[in-house]
């Protein structure tokens, strides 16, 4: 996850990881998950940017010192 290996992740770092699901089950990489995309073949379509905007909020509750990146720490704990 720490692409850069400084220790800590990035905003950046955390939304590429976390990805890899994400571009996997958009299977006509069109950057939307339609419903069929998604499991259980149901859902509401979700857009790369919707995805990426989600994993911000959760990066956002998990760096609990508020300095931008994730430590080993704040990445193992559970979110805010």
């Amino acid at each position: 996850m720490d692409a850069d290996r400084d220790g800590r992740v990035s905003l950046v770092e955390y939304q590429d990881w976390l990805s890899y699901a994400f571009d996997g089950m958009d299977k006509n990489r069109d950057g939307t998950l339609s419903p069929e995309e998604q499991p259980g073949g149901r859902g509401t379509p979700i857009t790369r940017t919707e995805h990426r905007d989600r994993l911000a909020d959760r990066f956002g509750r998990q760096d609990a010192n508020h300095d931008g990146f994730l430590s080993a720490k704040e990445l193992s704990a559970p979110p805010q």
